[in-house]
């Protein structure tokens, strides 16, 4: 190589920002598209419906619901808030590798794993007219978002794992913060209907599979969006205490959590 050929192959480096590793890309904002451009026809019945699922799982889909939850109540305001798992932008980011599974996982995997752990309940068929309205509403959600690019809030978000856990601290702040929608015991509130707030722990609750079940999973949940319109009023010290307090309260066992991480990069509030 000459060195006009090396002074160009160096500028090149220099400009892209590679160094044989591909930079993670920048978010891009969350902006989930308004109601009115849902297409009519079979398509906007599609996404209508995939809504209606993911607002009221429970009810719609009671033979794979194993608990009081709906998918709406993590993924708050039907998955457009930031920082509560929103579905926006996630058409573009699957397959995606999983290092719980150690897999490549599918956004249909990714729904169905939603299914068996947080709503401890059964798996979807894939080509099922249910998975396709939900796979129908989270690419109308995604409407606008560069495909391999996240946006800003994707996930729960992130506190600071150093942060020492004390569920004692964390009792007073739920009795303070949380009882009066999650109950006493953490069974939720109810009315004729069903769950007005869901139960945080106990038989009607997420399995211990769940991410929700995780100490600073649910403690980044927490410090974003709760109390519910007072979300970031906790420190990330309160959230981390009231996460763990919460958390490690009894709720129902997941047998295949035994083989998450099986391959390493085992978080250290991994529930298995």
């Amino acid at each position: 190589m000459t060195r006009r050929q090396v002074a160009v192959f160096t500028a090149l480096v220099s400009s892209t920002s590679w160094t044989g590793v591909h930079a993670a890309p920048a978010p891009v904002p969350l902006n989930p598209p308004a109601e009115s451009t849902i297409p009519a026809g079979p398509e906007g019945d599609a996404i209508k419906l995939g809504k209606l699922l993911i607002t009221d799982t429970r009810k719609r889909l009671p033979n794979n619901v194993g608990n009081g939850l709906n998918c709406s109540n993590c993924h708050l305001s039907a998955g457009t808030v930031a920082y509560s798992g929103p579905y926006v932008g996630l058409w573009g980011m699957f397959p995606e590798y999983r290092t719980r599974g150690a897999n490549i996982n599918s956004l249909q995997d990714r729904i169905n794993d939603c299914f068996q752990r947080s709503m401890n309940g059964k798996a979807i068929a894939y080509d099922s007219k249910e998975m396709n309205a939900m796979l129908m509403y989270i690419r109308w959600l995604s409407t606008g978002v560069p495909t391999g690019i996240p946006v800003v809030g994707r996930g729960m978000g992130k506190v600071d794992t150093a942060l020492k856990p004390d569920p004692i601290h964390g009792k007073q702040i739920y009795t303070q913060k949380c009882a009066s929608c999650h109950g006493a015991q953490g069974e939720g509130l109810k009315n004729e209907t069903g769950y007005v707030f869901p139960p945080v722990w106990g038989d009607a609750s997420f399995n211990i599979g769940a991410g929700m079940a995780r100490t600073y999973t649910a403690a980044a949940f927490i410090k974003h969006n709760m109390p519910l319109g007072q979300g970031n009023s906790l420190s990330e010290q309160d959230a981390v205490d009231v996460a763990e307090f919460v958390t490690h309260q009894p709720r129902p066992l997941y047998a295949p959590a035994k083989n998450d991480y099986a391959k390493g990069n085992k978080p250290k509030d991994a529930r298995n």
